[in-house]
């Protein structure tokens, strides 16, 4: 029996330059403009999505090195996905918009006055994806960069404060009675004082209660703390794991065991993995694509290389593809985790020719080496997952109009008929619709 799943769309170029870099570019769209957003959200809700989460970095990253960031587009320019959100609300009535925040950007009375008027505004289909990037802490504030874990623990008091300014009124507060002439009783509203390890202010907050519950918050990050988090404060958590069914069940256990830790509900946690397929038209274009990833030309690899150069601020490009790759040439602004992704296991002696090349090959949906199929395929990979537990996907791309209808053309139907994505939306915003099923 097919299981209804959750769908979400990650903008994983954020508010930045769509389709740059592939022939699409050519059908004139402004990325500054909103325009080619609200055509594409449009679509999102037209195929039952429940949510788009909108990546951001509101960093260039570091001086020495945002040439790479922005040579090729891949790490900025990006502008600001908060401001984005109203055009894509004005665009439809029941998306999920999710601008990425960062609680290292702005303070709590701030925050929380300017998500409750998105919230209101929306009719109560904003989100919020808290990131903790701490490398972009030089921008706010001459403060010494904080850890992993610190990071989780201020995003952690930002966000219990935003909640206290959200319900400091409490029930009755709002009369708004014309007859008597009262609109609202203050005496009925919280003075909310905090004063914590990062944050110190003071409420009630200059804004109205909520009527379909609050901004749907949602997290990444698969740490042991980042889980914690998610456990303590999420609505959903973006999912990160091999796609197996032991990986699968083992990472949802560690969700819900941290969310029935902080005396939450397992299922309080939706948990989408997310996943980047390429939809082919047939199983034989799957093949053929699989088989050129495992010999890339060098113009492939050079496409990778900058790539990675933007993410590892490291220019990949200027080395020798058949030399060792020499781990001393990653700053120590580069984590190690980032530079093991892409080393892998094949050890640091190996050339960068072949780090690249492992990147390059993809696998097959329907042998689950990787995520090249038809959209049969793929309905066959989402329906395994459900019958997992699963509760739902994000699947990962820019906002431009031909990704989405390259992705979703084939793949929409074919889900809908097999019973696992939504025909229809519930009422109440955002929430509603997570918690229908």
């Amino acid at each position: 029996m097919s299981r209804l799943q959750h769908f979400g769309w990650f903008l994983a170029r954020g508010f930045g330059p769509q389709g740059w870099g592939y022939p699409s570019l050519d059908w004139d769209y402004d990325w500054t403009r909103p325009e080619i957003y609200q055509e594409a959200a449009r679509t999102l809700e037209q195929a039952g999505f429940d949510l788009v989460i909108v990546e951001d970095s509101p960093s260039l990253g570091s001086a020495d090195t945002i040439d790479l960031r922005v040579r090729h587009a891949f790490g900025g320019p990006k502008h600001d996905p908060l401001l984005l959100a109203p055009y894509l609300f004005q665009a439809t009535r029941h998306l999920g918009v999710v601008p990425t925040v960062n609680p290292a950007a702005s303070l709590p009375y701030t925050s929380a006055r300017q998500f409750a008027t998105l919230q209101h505004l929306s009719g109560h289909r904003l989100g919020l994806n808290v990131v903790t990037d701490t490398g972009s802490a030089r921008h706010f504030s001459a403060a010494p960069q904080l850890g992993h874990d610190e990071a989780y623990d201020r995003a952690e008091e930002w966000l219990a404060g935003i909640r206290a300014l959200w319900r400091s009124w409490d029930e009755g507060a709002l009369v708004a009675d014309p007859a008597s002439g009262v609109y609202a009783d203050g005496t009925r509203t919280r003075p909310v004082q905090h004063r914590g390890a990062h944050y110190d202010f003071d409420g009630p907050l200059n804004a109205l209660p909520f009527t379909d519950g609050e901004p749907t918050i949602v997290s990444p990050g698969g740490s042991g703390r980042g889980l914690a988090f998610a456990g303590a404060n999420s609505d959903v958590q973006l999912a990160l794991a091999p796609l197996h069914e032991k990986a699968v069940r083992e990472y949802r256990q560690r969700v819900h065991d941290a969310a029935i830790a902080r005396g939450r509900r397992a299922e309080d946690v939706k948990i989408l993995f997310a996943i980047q397929p390429v939809i082919t038209a047939s199983a034989e274009e799957a093949d053929r694509i699989v088989a050129a990833s495992a010999r890339p030309d060098d113009a492939a690899l050079a496409q990778i290389a900058r790539k990675q150069s933007s993410d590892l601020e490291t220019d990949l490009t200027a080395l020798d593809l058949d030399r060792p790759l020499d781990p001393s040439v990653f700053g120590a602004h580069v984590s190690r985790g980032s530079t093991q992704r892409l080393i892998g296991d094949r050890g640091e002696d190996a050339p960068l020719r072949a780090h690249l090349t492992a990147l390059a090959r993809t696998g097959r949906l329907h042998d689950r080496s990787g995520f090249v199929g038809t959209a049969e395929e793929f309905a066959d990979l989402v329906e395994e997952l459900g019958e997992w537990g699963n509760d739902g996907v994000l699947l990962w791309g820019d906002f431009h109009p031909v990704t989405l209808h390259r992705t979703l053309d084939e793949l929409v139907p074919i889900l809908r008929r097999r019973g696992l994505l939504r025909r229809e939306y519930a009422d109440g915003g955002l929430q509603a619709n997570l918690q229908s099923f």
